[in-house]
């Protein structure tokens, strides 16, 4: 369930990312870039802040 819940708030955040660089500043690209970087290093180090956040304040269990 977590697992399902950091997707979908990681790819809410790149379409919304890539969605204000066409329609307001193309600086919008480097969030789309910072999303990027923490799945990678995510998928890395298999360690990630949402999923720590999500389990501290929410109590959401795998």
């Amino acid at each position: 369930m977590k697992n399902r819940i950091v997707r979908g708030i990681a790819g809410a955040f790149i379409l919304i990312s890539l969605t204000l660089a066409i329609k307001v500043n193309s600086n919008w690209l480097w969030f789309t870039a910072f999303v990027g970087a923490n799945l990678l290093q995510s998928s890395l180090t298999k360690w990630c802040l949402l999923d720590d956040i999500l389990t501290k304040v929410f109590k959401v269990k795998d």
